[in-house]
């Protein structure tokens, strides 16, 4: 998405999706640890979540609709919401250190608040989405190419009507 209105050209170039990859990696190393791992419906509710959060970015990014990308930012933004509470469980539990806690609950909270920012700008942006600018691209294509194929006929049309007077003329 470049230029005036655009902010990247893939969901993996948004800020957003960086932070919510480095929250996921995050998750996964600290439920890899000998306490955390034995509770494994904790372990995969919350790597579930912080995936979900990664997923909703880039799945509503390559919708193409500005609508769309917003509606999985609003998804994204509740599965950083979730993390943050089952971080809470994980903590009450023993599972994971105070320090630890403080640190992801701090980067879920800032990938959140991303997604909030991203949302307001976009609900402020003219910009439609690439599903909308696309069918305008390619109605331009086409006119240029009615265009040329009207030159070319118009060149034709102007030869063949200077062959017949040239032969008229003999």
């Amino acid at each position: 998405m470049k230029g005036r209105n655009k902010v990247a050209e893939s969901f993996e170039e948004l800020h957003i999706y960086q932070r919510a990859t480095e929250l996921t990696n995050a998750i996964y190393a600290l439920t890899r640890s000998e306490n955390f791992a034995r509770d494994y419906g904790l372990v995969d509710q919350i790597r579930r979540s912080s995936v979900s959060v990664m997923s909703n970015i880039a799945e509503g990014f390559e919708r193409g609709s500005k609508t769309e990308f917003i509606q999985f930012l609003f998804y994204a933004k509740g599965s950083a919401g979730e993390v943050r509470a089952q971080l809470r469980i994980a903590h009450d539990q023993n599972y994971i250190s105070p320090s630890d806690y403080e640190r992801l609950h701090d980067l879920a909270r800032r990938v959140s608040g991303m997604i909030s920012n991203l949302i307001a700008h976009l609900q402020k942006s003219a910009y439609q989405g690439e599903k909308f600018a696309r069918p305008q691209r390619f109605s331009a294509e086409l006119k240029q190419e009615q265009r040329v194929a009207l030159g070319q006929a118009q060149l034709v049309n102007i030869r063949a009507r200077q062959e017949r007077e040239k032969k008229e003329k003999e």
